[in-house]
């Protein structure tokens, strides 16, 4: 690290010099609080408590050796503040932390792993023109043991990557994985941002689950929150005595959730949060971070009406250069709500410098319609059209993501409209419409074979629900509707160039019938969806020129819980183009495009 790139914020390495680095003489204490009166480190070792001195080199830090100190060994420190206060704190930089409610950190050392990912992380990409399929889990709550307590992360590493890859699954996207003390905060208020939660068991542990994902074939996003931290004493807040790491003021030092906010005009506290986004990365090898929140770097604490806040867009433009050279085959991808432009654009060009950006707007639209009677859709079609107007303005994700999951909002499949046995066959026809419409797709655990119960951090999904036949065939469904997805790359390649997508049927007044084609380099699809509770019989459909058209699956087949047998089929169009079809109530199907010439 170059010691005036900390106070101007263009340091990504801090962690090498701040925090607890183990050595043959003991182990080196470093930490940043410049307006204490006094800072010294205690732990588990012989010397007890050791005061650290302040830093000839690094204004504001204090330093020192503990010969006795080792890896494994807790620790805090104890500073004194400019109030007058002592209070003990874990350590900002901390590689690992004691579980709650103990909040110490432990001596344990940048991760030495010995990944074997050569030749996955050599042909890395950030999959525009390939499929990307993400898998939300939060590691607790996916399966537990027998006894109700957690996985670890090698038990983790025995299971998880294999059912990803099973189910047709590109990537896993880990819910934080930092370290926090409320275990309903999901991870999103987070005490030790350096330390893999030892809830799951040790960093080492972490990257073993890692490996062992890139092993399968699969890649890791992990869930990164850059923009507040927890209140906890123990934690950053007034960490010097000071409001060192929060803004001053709680108008905008406190966050809507009632935790604080990082100030991230101050050079040192960039470099806080941009160092450990390159530490997930370089150390633990993440295939991308999903960064919280992110209209809360936009906006003043998220409110356009606030307007911009200049120094954390600043920031965020900063920390995502910086990341996309150091990082060029990882993804960065934007929780945003807001239409704030170019947040997919590189920095250089203008933009906020992140690969993907969630389309949330999709999702509350598309839920919308699907939650309405099938009355109400008959006057509702924009719900689904409606995205397509501004989709090609950014690199968008289709997210079904936790947030959708709980907190009273019912699952993805319970939100269907209607009954017990109506909500399977309309979720059927949602997943088929999702996987046609373009983007990239997210889903969270549980909802691949249709859980009806919320989401509930402190127990594992239901996956007992898979003996019965409902539940069984729509994970059969989701599977293979997923292996169609990653066979034909007319569903990801070149996605986000308008000429390869055609609306086929979106507007006609008073109908529930949508049908759009997709066209990659090597093949052709296009999917057609009836939303009705009615049979749309004599559905005729125009494609672009004479061709054939070879049905790869129908959500109504008996396999998957619907009505009629699986049978292979072939239609042709002639010169006009004209298909005519028979849907089945609350059903899809999807059909390879074969054109006797380019259209």
């Amino acid at each position: 690290m170059k010691i005036q790139d900390f106070y101007t914020g263009h340091a990504f390495d801090v962690y090498e010099v701040l925090g607890a680095h183990p050595g043959p003489e003991g182990t080196h204490f470093a930490v940043w609080a410049p307006s204490a009166r006094a800072v010294s480190v205690a732990g588990d070792w012989p010397e007890g408590e050791t005061p650290l001195q302040r830093s000839r080199e690094i204004s504001g830090v204090w330093e020192g050796v503990v010969p006795g100190a080792g890896r494994g060994m807790a620790y805090t420190y104890r500073v004194t503040g400019a109030d007058g206060s002592t209070v003990d704190h874990c350590d900002p930089y901390g590689f690992a932390m004691t579980l709650r409610p103990d909040g110490r950190s432990i001596v344990a050392g940048l991760p030495e792993y010995p990944f074997s990912d050569g030749d996955w992380m050599a042909r890395r990409t950030k999959n525009f023109d390939a499929p990307l399929n993400i898998y939300e889990v939060h590691a607790g709550s996916w399966q537990r043991r027998e006894d109700g307590s957690w996985l670890s992360y090698d038990e983790l590493a025995d299971r998880l990557p294999a059912y990803a890859r099973e189910n047709g699954y590109t990537h896993i996207e880990l819910m934080p994985l930092a370290e926090h003390p409320f275990d309903g905060s999901w991870g999103y208020q987070i005490t030790g941002f350096y330390a893999p939660t030892s809830r799951y068991g040790t960093p080492e542990g972490l990257c073993r689950l890692i490996d062992a994902c890139h092993r399968a074939g699969v890649g890791v996003i992990l869930d990164f929150v850059p923009v507040h931290f927890a209140v906890d004493a123990y934690g950053l807040r007034r960490f010097d005595g000071t409001p060192l790491y929060e803004y001053p003021a709680d108008a905008v030092g406190e966050s809507e959730w009632g935790s604080c906010n990082f100030m991230h005009s101050r050079g040192e506290i960039r470099c806080f949060v941009q160092s450990c986004a390159d530490y997930w990365l370089r150390y633990f090898h993440a295939d991308g971070l999903r960064m919280d929140a992110v209209s809360r770097l936009i906006y003043w604490q998220g409110d356009p009406a606030r307007g911009v806040n200049g120094s954390t867009l600043e920031f965020l433009k900063t920390m995502n250069a910086g990341l996309q050279q150091r990082h060029p085959t990882a993804m960065l991808i934007a929780e945003d709500s807001t239409n704030y432009p170019k947040v997919t654009a590189p920095v250089e060009y203008g933009g906020l410098g992140f690969d993907y950006k969630w389309d949330l707007g999709w999702m509350n639209d598309t839920l919308d319609y699907f939650k309405k009677t099938p009355e109400e859709r008959t006057q509702n079609q924009g719900k689904l059209t409606f995205s397509m107007m501004y989709f090609y303005n950014e690199h968008y994700i289709l997210p079904f993501s936790h947030d959708e999951n709980v907190h009273g909002k019912a699952t993805i499949l319970q939100k269907m409209y209607g009954d017990y046995d109506g909500k399977f066959p309309q979720g059927r026809a949602l997943y088929l419409y999702m996987a046609v419409h373009p983007g990239k797709m997210l889903d969270f655990m549980g909802n691949e074979f249709g859980q009806l119960r919320e989401w509930d951090e402190a127990r594992a999904q239901d996956w007992e629900i898979l003996r019965y036949p409902n539940h069984d065939a729509f994970r059969h469904f989701r599977q293979e509707l997923a292996g169609l997805y990653n066979r034909y790359d007319a569903f990801w390649m070149g996605e986000y160039d308008p000429a390869r997508f055609r609306w086929l049927d979106c507007d006609e007044a008073g109908h529930c019938t949508f049908a759009m084609l997709r066209t990659g380099r090597e093949s052709a699809v296009f999917g057609v969806v009836n939303l009705s509770d009615q049979p749309a019989r004599d559905y005729r459909l125009t494609l672009p020129g004479s061709g054939g058209a070879e049905l790869l699956l129908d959500s109504d087949w008996q396999c998957f819980g619907g009505n009629i047998p699986r049978e292979p089929q072939t239609l042709t169009a002639a010169g006009d183009g004209m298909l005519t079809l028979d849907l089945a109530p609350y059903s899809g199907r999807l059909y390879r495009w074969m054109p006797d010439a380019p259209a």
